[in-house]
């Protein structure tokens, strides 16, 4: 699959007889239930693209209990279990609560890092094939896996708190999602299936009819933006990253940065051979479908694995080197995003933006996990090495 690109940068009960006062007594003696709640630090409203300036919300759990510690049974017979009769396991089983991902600043754990790259500098650089071209990237190529008003990066542990997302990638990607559950649930709609990770944008929807519009083509690259990449690290694995604006509310008329554009393959307009009504979304010519490419940072502070703007942690090198303030290299994730239909006089909107109905708000999330060894064989063959890449290893 290959795409053309577009080089722009870029939510009263029933009386009851009472009970005798005895019964009562017993009754009340024979029943305890204790309740522990952790109050949620931080309150955030759906569909309105916005991210929470606070570090990582409090905990909310419920844990409910038949009987505190040391508490005695009651002595009603009808309350309490005749000694022959067996617990059965749902009642001895603990209550089930999700623990809620951290946020904020995440830090790396140094050692696997370390580990991680003394790996990969200790590996040989597979041959390549003198009929690769030299473009030094690697892929994964992704469809649609399923929608959700959730964001594990934004608000972690908070379902439903988030403009609508639809998610590619790992399946079972949800609000609680840590790097872990990525690596213990590898189902995935990318290939190749070493990429365990979860990348999401905010839903696309028909204006005229309000249906979501999801992709239909979602290529994942991971490239060197610089004319050298002989200092470029593998990706660490853990490392969240979001790029676009979610809280943008600007047009986005014919020429605009940002916006999306028709892709197609020979000569073609890429702003549409006309526009929607309001202006926002192009009409593409025969052949073309709606594009929309997304570039994220390619320099990383080597200590966090995520930072309170979800960017901080992360940013743009320089044609030369990375800052000092984030001097680690790291491949250059780009989305390319493709959608299965050409434009419409009515139009389309975000999520993100329902009210404006432009695409400034667009954005992307990046989860990033991948088997170790197969993301320090692709970063060495082609990126290191400047050589063009597929999923699997050398575009022959």
């Amino acid at each position: 699959m290959s795409y053309a690109t577009d080089n722009r940068p870029e939510a009263a009960g029933p009386q009851h007889r009472r009970r005798p006062r005895r019964a009562l007594a017993v009754v009340c003696a024979g029943i305890a239930v204790t309740a522990v709640a952790v109050t949620v630090g931080a309150v955030a409203l759906a569909d309105t693209g916005n991210e929470p300036s606070t570090a990582a919300p409090a905990v909310p759990a419920v844990v409910v209990t038949s009987r505190p510690a040391g508490l005695p049974s009651a002595t009603s017979p009808s309350a309490a279990p005749k000694p022959s009769a067996r617990v059965s396991k749902t009642a001895e089983a603990a209550p089930l609560v999700r623990p809620v991902p951290k946020a904020g600043w995440i830090p790396v754990d140094q050692p696997a890092w370390k580990k991680q790259v003394a790996a990969y500098k200790g590996r040989k650089i597979d041959p390549a094939p003198g009929s690769v071209g030299n473009l030094p990237e690697f892929r994964a190529d992704c469809t649609y896996s399923h929608r959700r008003a959730d964001d594990p990066i934004v608000l972690p542990g908070l379902p439903g708190a988030s403009h609508m997302h639809s998610f590619v990638g790992n399946k079972k990607l949800d609000a609680y999602t840590t790097a872990g559950d990525l690596m213990k649930f590898t189902a995935s709609t990318c290939k190749p299936a070493q990429d365990h990770s979860a990348y999401w944008v905010p839903t696309l929807y028909d204006n005229a009819t309000g249906k979501p519009v999801e992709t239909t083509g979602f290529r994942v690259y991971y490239r060197s933006l610089r004319d050298n990449s002989g200092d470029v690290l593998p990706m660490p694995n853990g490392l969240r990253m979001i790029a676009g604006d979610a809280k943008k509310k600007e047009p986005t008329p014919r020429g605009a940065q940002g916006q999306f554009y028709c892709a197609f393959y020979g000569p073609g307009d890429l702003d549409g051979v006309a526009r929607s009504d309001n202006g926002n979304w192009p009409i593409c010519g025969k052949g073309a479908t709606f594009h929309f490419m997304m570039q994220f940072p390619d320099c990383w502070d080597g200590k966090n694995l995520d930072s309170p703007t979800h960017k901080a942690h992360v940013t743009f090198g320089s044609g030369r080197a990375c800052p000092s303030s984030h001097p680690v290299r790291i491949p250059a994730i780009t989305f390319d995003i493709q959608y299965g239909v050409t434009g419409t006089k009515a139009g389309y909107y975000l999520s993100s933006d329902k009210q404006g109905k432009s695409a400034s708000s667009m954005h992307g999330d990046a989860f990033v996990m991948w088997d170790p060894d197969f993301m320090a064989k692709q970063t060495k063959n082609c990126i290191l090495q400047r050589r063009t890449c597929d999923n699997n290893g050398y575009l022959r």
